[in-house]
């Protein structure tokens, strides 16, 4: 098993559901097990485009899944809550990104573990902080 963190966010609609909602659908994951959530702060998009404000928050989880199908399962609950990826940046129901996977490092074309933009954004690791581990 390992401890993982994932970092989610939303800006469109009811974004408090949607972050409930992608915790509940996490949680239902065979092979995940949601043990924190760290606070939810509201925060400013991190882009160009003009949009509303984020609800950002971290999640801890423990799984015994691979980071690609924890990837994929992921993916998978962003689209069941309409995640449609359109443009880098834009707008969305629900973000879900791994930040970290246990000790592992991924470099990969559509996977990179650790997150790269984990320095660069204070409300991931203020919830990183919270939940001891940056």
């Amino acid at each position: 098993m390992a401890t993982c963190y994932i970092g989610v966010g939303s800006n469109i609609g009811d974004r408090r559901k949607f972050i409930d909602s992608s915790i509940e659908e996490l949680n239902k994951v065979r092979g995940v097990n949601v043990t924190r959530v760290s606070s939810i702060y509201e925060t400013l998009p991190v882009s160009d485009i003009p949009q509303g404000k984020y609800l950002n928050g971290v999640i801890e989880i423990e799984t015994g899944i691979g980071p690609k199908a924890l990837l994929k399962e992921l993916n998978r609950i962003e689209e069941s809550l309409g995640r449609r990826r359109t443009i880098k940046n834009a707008p969305r129901t629900i973000d879900l990104d791994i930040l970290y996977y246990g000790d592992e490092s991924v470099n990969e074309e559509d996977i990179v573990i650790p997150h790269p933009g984990i320095a660069d954004r204070e409300f991931v690791l203020k919830g990183l902080r919270e939940l001891g581990k940056a």
